[in-house]
């Protein structure tokens, strides 16, 4: 079962250490991660994504509370959810479809050049997931994501 998380923490250093020591303390993989500083610069949200059993998510999340640097733990409430993917492709592939395909995924050209185009989609995970079995059409020579960024619906 996919399990999303947004941890709001102190922004200061060795914070995310913590935090992740604590999933790899208990074997728990972290699907997807990502970091950024608040409106509030004083502190910054933590959105992780995992999957796996229930007893050692319960005992995680506990112990988040605990952590000192831990603001708030925000889980089992509805996020908003976003992730950013750049794929590059040859620009001598059949490129036929890819307008629509991109139209259809929100995505758009993010650079050019003269052997290849790298393009972002911005979607849910699982969208974005779909994406990339589609691209693969195209042979995409990489692609890269960004890991789910969470905000809770109020």
């Amino acid at each position: 079962m996919k399990r999303a998380l947004s941890i709001i923490v102190s922004n200061e250093h060795g914070v995310l250490s913590r935090v992740v020591g604590l999933f790899s303390g208990r074997g728990y993989n972290i699907d997807s991660l990502t970091v950024a500083p608040t409106m509030n610069n004083e502190f910054s949200r933590i959105n992780i994504t995992t999957s796996g059993d229930d007893a050692a998510f319960e005992q995680i999340t506990k112990q988040l509370h605990k952590l000192i640097p831990t603001y708030k733990v925000l889980e089992g409430c509805e996020f908003v959810e976003r992730e950013c993917a750049l794929v590059r492709i040859g620009i001598n592939e059949n490129l036929a479809g890819l307008d629509s395909l991109l139209k259809s995924f929100n995505g758009s050209i993010a650079h050019s050049n003269d052997e290849t185009i790298t393009i972002c989609v911005n979607d849910t995970s699982d969208r974005i997931d779909n994406f990339l079995k589609t691209m693969k059409k195209f042979n995409p020579i990489d692609y890269a994501r960004s890991g789910s960024l969470l905000m809770e619906v109020k």
